[in-house]
């Protein structure tokens, strides 16, 4: 339903440009949401998109800016007039404004910067990178002494809170700066107006340090069920507050990230469309290269076990099936355990029980599919003997399988490697490998060939 609203706005703005109704076409992008101004405003030509953008309102510019993807929103502000940018950079949240001014070429960020009238908001941010709690953060909060009333607190909330980005929590300083509690506007409301503050908040307050990984923070936010997220320097100094809706795009993007890689793939810097052909095929060329040696170990085995297959022709049936099987087993648990992983429902420290997990369901797994195998093959006309060699491959294929998708995430973790890096492909290729000299062997041994 949105897109066919969205789709139906970008005809309605084209066939205003067209007609050279510049006013037409300002007027109805004015009219929508932010998120439905970026999508309508990105389908545009890069000209339509420049001169669009100059004659809009200054908080309309700063909507769709921080609307649009990172590299979308670069190109589109790399051509702008500076002193153009800067004003729009004024009108964004610092946060959304550092991540822009990190994204342009050195020398047209500084000159941007040095135009803004709100630059030291801007400044201390650019000094994280863009995936840590510093970069992630907007200094623009509300906070409160200790020695203030409840009655003080609200008073001073009521004359700062229309410049914060969110009052839900209202952290507590000290004297020196340091972060020493937390109070909910609630809690405020309804304590009598004379108690102080110190009094009525919690100071046990979860917080981040500047340095923390976005997908930690955003680990902390969901387990905790927080609103807004402090984040402190080395000396537990408040410079910043990470909120809900900076949340939501952590995990937009690190759940992106990771199913890209699943698939066997570099993720893509921004949308599927927006992506040249060259880049889609680089981004992939490396892993399918890789891939692409490791299946040789296949035809290695092949060629390793010829004689063997040259006997009995119909040992070659039954490979599709079992490489297969393996490597559908492996990459369930893979994603099974990556997901835990995630969710730090396990770790390094529970290795030997993850293992020993995996394998009794391997072996559990093995035996129903070894048994349907053993029926399939006699239906094939095979004999009882190469029916029992392939349901006998069939269950330590799987076995195998098992251990190996719970033990290389596993690893991978430890030596701090992104586990989805070793799944999907990766894992059915090296399966397929290790499967077929598993059955070749049991076949040689069950045989007597």
């Amino acid at each position: 339903m949105e897109q066919q609203f969205v789709d139906r706005m970008l005809a309605l703005v084209r066939a205003r440009l067209e007609a050279d109704d510049l006013k037409g076409a300002i007027a109805l992008i004015e009219a929508l949401r932010p998120p439905d101004q970026a999508d309508v405003f990105g389908d545009l030509q890069p000209k339509q998109q420049e001169v669009l953008l100059s004659r809009l309102q200054v908080s309309d510019a700063a909507d769709i800016l921080e609307e649009l993807e990172d590299e979308d929103a670069a190109e589109l502000a790399g051509r702008l007039e500076m002193d153009a940018l800067a004003t729009i950079l004024d009108e964004m949240e610092p946060d959304e404004a550092a991540d822009l001014l990190g994204d342009l070429p050195p020398e047209q960020a500084r000159i941007a910067l040095e135009g803004m009238a709100e630059a030291d908001e801007v400044r201390p941010l650019l000094k994280h990178p863009d995936e840590s709690a510093g970069g992630l953060m907007t200094p623009e909060l509300v906070t409160l002494r200790r020695w203030m009333t409840a009655e003080e607190a609200i008073a001073h909330i009521r004359s700062l809170a229309p410049d914060s980005e969110t009052v839900y929590y209202v952290f507590v300083i000290d004297d020196d700066e340091r972060l020493c509690g937390v109070v909910s506007l609630r809690q405020l409301i309804v304590a009598d107006p004379t108690a102080r503050i110190e009094e009525i908040m919690d100071p046990e307050v979860i917080r981040v340090h500047v340095d923390t990984d976005q997908e930690e923070c955003a680990r902390l936010m969901a387990r905790y069920d927080l609103l807004a997220l402090p984040v402190v320097d080395d000396d537990d100094h408040l410079v910043g507050l990470i909120t809900v809706d900076d949340l939501v795009d952590v995990l937009e993007d690190e759940a992106t990230e990771d199913i890209q890689r699943l698939g066997g793939a570099e993720p893509l810097d921004r949308p599927y469309l927006s992506t040249g052909v060259l880049t889609v095929a680089w981004k992939r060329i490396r892993w399918l290269l890789l891939l692409f040696v490791t299946e040789t170990l296949t035809g290695t085995v092949l060629r390793h076990f010829k004689h063997e297959l040259d006997t009995i022709v119909a040992l070659a049936f039954f490979v599709p099936l079992l490489i297969g099987t393996g490597g559908n087993a492996g990459s369930q648990t893979t994603s099974t355990i990556i997901r835990a992983l995630a969710l730090r429902e396990v770790d390094f420290r529970d290795f030997f029980r993850v293992v020993w997990h995996e394998i009794r369901a391997g072996v559990l797994l093995g035996v129903v599919m070894g048994a349907i195998a053993f029926g399939r093959a006699l239906t094939w006309g095979t004999g009882t003997t190469m029916a029992l060699a392939v349901s006998l491959s069939i269950l330590v294929i799987v076995v195998w399988a098992n251990g190996v998708g719970s033990v290389l995430p596993l690893l991978a973790a430890k030596l701090r490697i992104d586990p989805t890096v070793i799944s999907g492909p990766f894992m059915s290729t090296l399966v397929d490998a290790t499967g077929l000299f598993i059955y070749f062997t049991i076949a040689k041994l069950v045989l007597r060939i």
